[in-house]
């Protein structure tokens, strides 16, 4: 199955089997309604639904239930608030996210992380002794370091994807404490670049989901190699593949959640992948310095493009505002995010930045303070499909 950055097709290639379900006709019913509840306004959804708001079934039905009512609830509340404005934002970033995500956290936690990575990131450049005005100064220089570049040749795409190999072999051992058990479909995973053809029809890196009976593959985007220096590719490797996409998206096809789980809780996937970048930073993964800068800027491109999306459809920002506070914090932009196209995209797309920024920070929260309960917790969100944050408790 070919899966593009930011979504999951159904189809062939998915796990095959899915779970076995206990009390099929409860969960049968459900199902039933919530099929013909995507169908309707959200009143009449709503009503349909109500009956069924007290019945416990088998649990990927009831986090179905949950979920599409927590969303249908947030859509008829958008038909009574302006079209602009704090309320109708705060109300966009809860309908993908959580109930939880009222606007005043989400701004507070973004600002304190923020805060946090840049002051991290000022004192990984001060132990390397590398000077600049700003912290995105500091990352410019960084970035054009040629001791980090890989030749732009076929010499440097195989020793970038070697790199990202190697990565990969080292976060699988960790894997147990940190998710618990994954199948064994979610761990033949492997990693190549695009193929010269795939270069020249203009593709840009993809994932190939696990099957039965077939590995899956990230293929990375490595046109423009000189952009990609080898510290931010660690991160990459989470992100993408273990314990990132490649865990949540086969187990959450075999889960089946309902198309109104996907569409309430849509900001979860890309938020997994984020949080997963930062298991491995707390797990050690990103020990060496230039690897933990590669990580800090990538979560700084998270953080600043939630805090972007609340400054233009909150605050009155302009881009060129958001412009400038981004290159201040990350100097570089992020491989497939140049500035000049990211920003008037987030101006257009209110709300979906700021919950996928929010949404790893708010499951560090939430889970156990035991990291001898992480396994148990992170499997349990994993294994029954995405989540909105509300259900994650």
């Amino acid at each position: 199955m070919i899966v593009s950055r930011r979504h999951l097709l159904a189809g062939a290639g998915a796990l095959a089997l899915a779970p076995v379900r206990a009390n099929a006709a409860d969960d049968a019913d459900v199902r039933h309604a919530l099929d013909e509840a995507a169908t309707l306004p959200p009143d009449r959804a709503l009503a349909l639904l109500a009956p069924l708001a007290a019945r416990r079934g088998p649990l990927g039905g009831y986090l179905d239930l949950q979920a599409a009512r927590a969303g249908l609830r947030i859509d008829l509340a958008l038909e009574h608030v302006p079209s602009t404005g704090s309320r109708r934002f705060e109300l966009q970033v809860q309908r993908i996210t959580g109930n939880d995500a009222e606007l005043t956290r989400v701004e507070r936690d973004l600002h304190a992380a923020h805060r946090a990575q840049l002051a991290r990131a000022t004192a990984a450049f001060d132990r390397l002794g590398l000077p600049g005005t700003s912290v995105g100064a500091r990352f410019e220089r960084l970035w054009r370091d040629p001791r980090y570049l890989f030749a732009d040749d076929a010499d440097g795409r195989a020793a970038a994807v070697d790199a990202m190999r190697a990565t990969l072999t080292a976060i699988q051992p960790r894997l147990p404490r940190l998710v618990g058990a994954l199948p064994p479909e979610c761990r033949q995973v492997k990693v190549r670049a695009l193929s010269a053809e795939e270069i020249a029809a203009g593709k840009g890196g993809y994932r190939i989901l696990p099957g039965a009976t077939s590995p899956g593959t990230y293929v990375v985007d490595l046109k423009d190699i000189r952009r990609r220096p080898s510290f931010s590719l660690p991160s990459v490797v989470a992100h993408e593949l273990l314990p990132g996409h490649m865990a949540q998206m086969p187990l959450e096809a075999r889960a089946q959640p309902h198309p109104l789980r996907l569409r309430y809780a849509a900001a979860f996937s890309e938020g997994w992948g984020s949080y997963a970048e930062m298991l491995m930073e707390e797990d050690g993964l990103f020990g060496e310095p230039h690897a933990l800068l590669g990580h800090l800027h990538w979560m700084l491109f998270r953080i600043c493009r939630g805090l972007a999306d609340i400054a233009l459809h909150v605050r009155g920002a302009s881009i060129d505002q958001a412009l400038a506070e981004m290159r201040e914090s990350m100097g570089e932009p992020v491989y497939f995010a140049p500035f000049a196209t990211d920003l008037p995209r987030i101006a257009q797309e209110p709300a979906i930045r700021a919950a996928e920024a929010w949404l790893p920070l708010r499951l560090r929260t939430l889970r156990p303070r035991d990291r001898g309960d992480w396994p148990r917790f992170h499997a349990a969100l994993l294994r029954t499909g995405r989540r909105r944050t509300e259900q994650c408790r």
